[in-house]
């Protein structure tokens, strides 16, 4: 698989879990990597199955410190002299490292690199400055919000009219209730400053609107708490039974490259 290189605006899903994540996103010449929650050699090799060379990035940009989102990003940015772009409070965290360049964002102020507009959103979730982002070039947007304990009327007014939207799709309430994790980590998932269930997706993606979406990315399921087909259940109903929109980017293996244009 070749990496885009004709207009459009292109993603691409490394991988989504709780193990890790990590999404590419290109206007066909400016190349962004989206966290990566992977070890530096998984990550590169996530990326060769994409036609990805880590050299030919443009820049990592971080959601937020939490390591299943940046595992490899320094050990990455550091191999390979990439500017890594994120809010304050994650740079604070020192997670990531001593980095080559970083850029500290500005939620709600938007921002280019090459020809990607990029607009960092705040969002509720148990990180010192988590940030979620939408994407446009060419007239089309594309929204990442892979973490989210509950969405809020400013998440739905920033990602209303995307194109395409990896959206977490976390757990199943009913298997969260009756699965392996301990109390404390249950009530975590559930609350209002963790993830969101398949029905709170459900409900945001009506809020959003489902005209214009032409790819919806099920991100972010729990291996122990969620399955594809529950997901399913909650989403096609808003589709009128229409799967053909719908995709899953699954821990152990991503997506292909996608395109809206």
């Amino acid at each position: 698989m070749t990496l885009p290189s004709r207009p459009g605006l292109h993603f691409a899903s490394l991988g989504s879990g709780s193990k890790g994540n990590a999404t590419l996103v290109s206007d066909g010449e400016t190349l962004l990597l989206v966290d990566c929650g992977f070890g530096m050699r998984e990550a590169e090799r996530r990326l060769a199955q994409l036609g990805v060379h880590p050299r030919q990035l443009t820049a990592i940009l971080v959601t937020h410190e939490h390591s299943d989102h940046v595992t490899g990003v320094g050990a990455l940015a550091r191999r390979h002299h990439l500017p890594v772009y994120l809010s304050a409070g994650s740079w604070l965290s020192g997670k990531l490292g001593v980095l080559p360049r970083h850029e500290l964002l500005v939620p709600q102020a938007r921002f280019a690199i090459g020809g990607l507009e990029i607009d960092p959103i705040t969002v509720p979730h148990d990180a010192r400055e988590p940030i979620q982002f939408c994407f446009a070039a060419q007239g089309h947007r594309l929204g990442v919000l892979t973490d989210l304990g509950h969405p809020t009327a400013h998440v739905v007014d920033t990602f209303r009219g995307c194109d395409a939207l990896f959206l977490e799709c976390n757990h199943d309430p009913r298997m969260l209730a009756e699965g392996p994790y301990p109390p404390h980590l249950k009530r975590r998932v559930a609350g209002r400053w963790g993830h969101l269930a398949n029905a709170q997706a459900a409900e945001l993606l009506r809020s959003l609107g489902l005209d214009r979406l032409q790819r919806i990315v099920c991100s972010h399921l729990s291996e122990q708490n969620n399955h594809p087909e529950r997901v399913m259940e909650a989403l096609v109903p808003l589709l009128d039974g229409d799967e053909s929109r719908l995709m899953v980017s699954a821990q152990d293996r991503g997506t292909g490259w996608q395109c809206v244009a």
